[in-house]
């Protein structure tokens, strides 16, 4: 079954002054994959900016470049696209864990290059520091001798049940340290605390950004802009290629998740980025998304 989304995220900063000059990049447009397609995408900046360009980075996603070069004191930025998500079967791939580790060690030429950066530490998820924390938790579910794809979906169940969705508890600056220590946190905390595990082991994992179908309580209705960026992981698997797993939710992705980005960890995809140059002010951000099924 295929099914099809339109998702609008706009973010608005309102400035305490006037902002004289002002850079942002973005990161909010869907990636074609082999599951997803891309219907349409549009991204637009509230004053019109002074100067566009995009790029794809080194991890095939899509970035947008905004200069605005004069006198605004509020910017939104908004992302509207409609993408087709492919229903498939959870994949699977019977390789021993302990063998995918050495195939991602000795890999080379593209695989290499697939695999390698995924493997060991970055800015967000320090496995050296931390590998006494997130070895012992990877080790709970990657038994000896089992498969790859059975072991993550494992680790996947774990984090879900023994940690604790906690929209209050981190933002964009807590060290994954705290939020191990806790067993809380948010979805981009239960993505990073998984890509952790999984390098602990030698593994190859990458953050995925995105967003997740939701759906109002029984007798609610769906409130607009209430729905939210989303975070996974990804565990390279030497038959079935990257295979996304969702522990803040609990599940292997079939067709409820819309893929915008990926890389090591949330600081290579994130949304909106930027410097505003202007006397020093308060600043107030906004974020509303909203994800739509439409067929």
């Amino acid at each position: 079954m295929t099914r099809s989304y339109r998702v609008a995220h706009r973010t608005r900063y309102d400035y305490g002054a006037t902002m004289t000059d002002g850079y942002s990049v973005t990161c909010l447009v869907p990636r074609a994959t082999g599951q997803q397609s891309i219907v349409s995408s549009t991204i637009s900046l509230d004053p019109e900016p002074s100067a566009v360009d995009s790029e794809v980075d080194v991890f095939g996603n899509h970035l947008h470049h905004f200069g605005l070069h004069e006198p605004h004191d509020a910017m939104t930025v908004l992302a509207e696209s409609v993408v087709t998500v492919e229903h498939r079967e959870v994949l699977s791939d019977p390789t021993p864990w302990e063998d995918v580790v050495r195939l991602a060690a000795t890999a080379t030429g593209e695989a290499a290059i697939d695999v390698g950066m995924f493997r060991s530490s970055s800015g967000l998820v320090d496995v050296g520091a931390l590998r006494p924390q997130l070895e012992p938790l990877a080790r709970e579910s990657f038994h000896t001798g089992r498969g790859i794809v059975e072991a993550a979906a494992a680790l996947c169940t774990a984090l879900n049940t023994t940690f604790e969705f906690d929209p209050h508890f981190s933002n964009v600056s807590t060290p994954l340290a705290e939020v191990l220590a806790a067993r809380r946190g948010v979805c981009q905390d239960f993505a990073h605390v998984a890509i952790g595990c999984l390098r602990s082991l030698g593994l190859a994992a990458r953050y995925v950004s995105g967003y997740i179908e939701t759906v109002a309580p029984p007798g609610e209705e769906r409130l607009v802009g209430a729905d939210a960026s989303h975070a996974w992981a990804s565990v390279w698997t030497p038959q079935a290629g990257w295979v996304d797993f969702d522990p803040t939710n609990g599940h292997l992705p079939v067709n409820d998740h819309v893929t915008v980005a990926w890389g090591r960890d949330y600081a290579d995809v994130i949304p909106v980025r930027g410097v505003m140059i202007g006397p020093a002010s308060t600043q107030h951000l906004h974020v509303a998304v909203d994800v739509e099924r439409v067929s």
